[in-house]
């Protein structure tokens, strides 16, 4: 029986299994194509925004392409800039400056001088200004950098405190002390001058907000990138690999100089010349603000948070001396009226309810999105 039923086998062998055809392609999905292509798209958004007459009431005071909106628009995106490379220091190399503001007052100072006291081009004067700039940041970065933790906060502070106390006494009658410095219209390019070209001025601070977003992530997703998250993260594990952690935060310290000089030159055009607040320890705190509000370390944290951050302050003010406001009881017109007031209170709201800050909204909206009917689910019978 058991040579039958192996002689039945043998005649008839089992079907082999079918064998699987080459996997299908995957596919992309929209969502991560959307993300791929939605910096070149919101940049697009921005460069085309100024041909648009929509009106915002209560947002801004005019038409998108008002010369008031744009100007607005552009300092918002100024100081996007400048919040994404001091997040370079802070967030993604973990060193707390306080004298940030003294390289965006080096820009706005420097390019002021440089114009109306010695009348050279505007290319001119910005180019040895983002020159002198960055190379004050070196040379103050080596010696700021032998110190590190509280210390080094301390040591940039003293440094930005030098620097104001020089502008506020009006150093070789060439700050204006006080009372600023108007920049010199005539030694400007015909473009870049006058309430109509306000919109060439907005194109030049959008420039300049892409180039520091461009500048700042190539380098966090370079080799000496993750060496500045490393140093961020446990500096001592980066020296027994070997590596000079002071060369690597001289590097950033540097780079974060140069961009806050070239976002300070922008800013002197769009206000039309320099005063002494640039100067001060409040602007780099106003700075550290940014960066928390929006999220340190990430990719657009603190972009948002420099924008958002601006233009409340912009517009609070304008809202606090309002008829709305004076209308209001004393005990609800007297607090609204100061926009530093508000801004505490929308900064302790948001570090509290969202302590990764604005980029960290769509991850704990997650939850919430889950919970809503999907399109795509069949109805149950």
């Amino acid at each position: 029986m058991t040579t039958g039923l192996k002689t039945a086998v043998a005649a008839n062998p089992p079907a082999a299994p079918p064998t699987a055809g080459p996997a299908p392609a995957p596919r992309r999905d929209w969502r991560s194509a959307l993300r791929a292509w939605s910096p070149l798209l919101v940049l697009l958004v921005f460069a085309v925004l100024p041909y648009s007459t929509v009106s915002v009431p209560g947002v801004f005071d005019g038409p998108l392409n008002g010369p008031g909106t744009l100007q607005l628009l552009a300092i918002c995106l100024v100081f996007g800039g400048l919040a994404a490379g001091y997040d370079l220091l802070f967030g993604r190399t973990g060193m707390l400056s306080f004298g940030h503001a003294l390289y965006f007052a080096a820009g706005v100072y420097g390019t002021d001088i440089l114009v109306t006291r010695a009348g050279l081009p505007l290319w001119q004067a910005a180019l040895l200004t983002l020159v002198g700039g960055t190379t004050l940041a070196g040379l103050l970065g080596a010696i700021a950098l032998r110190t590190a933790g509280i210390a080094f906060a301390m040591v940039t502070l003293a440094f930005a405190q030098v620097g104001a106390i020089l502008v506020a006494r009006d150093f070789g009658g060439l700050t204006g002390g006080e009372e600023g410095l108007s920049l010199d219209v005539s030694g400007l390019p015909a473009t870049l001058v006058g309430v109509g070209n306000t919109v060439n001025l907005y194109w030049l601070a959008l420039a300049y907000l892409a180039l520091v977003v461009f500048v700042v992530h190539r380098v966090a997703g370079s080799p000496t990138g993750r060496v500045l998250a490393g140093l961020r993260d446990d500096e001592r594990r980066i020296g027994v690999l070997g590596l000079d952690p002071y060369r690597f935060k001289l590097l950033a310290f540097t780079l974060a100089g140069g961009l806050a000089t070239a976002g300070g030159a922008i800013y002197c055009l769009l206000v039309g010349g320099a005063s002494p607040h640039v100067t001060s320890s409040e602007l780099t705190l106003s700075l550290l603000v940014m960066v928390v509000l929006g999220g340190p370390g990430t990719r657009w944290g603190p972009v948002l948070g420099g924008m958002l951050y601006m233009y409340l302050d912009h517009r609070l003010t304008a809202f606090g001396s309002s008829s709305a406001v004076d209308s209001l009881p004393g005990v609800l017109s007297a607090p609204l009226s100061q926009p530093l007031f508000v801004l505490g209170t929308v900064f302790i709201l948001a570090v509290y309810f969202f302590p990764g800050g604005l980029a960290s909204l769509s991850t704990r909206l997650a939850p919430f999105r889950t919970l809503l009917p999907s399109r795509n689910r069949r109805r149950s019978p």
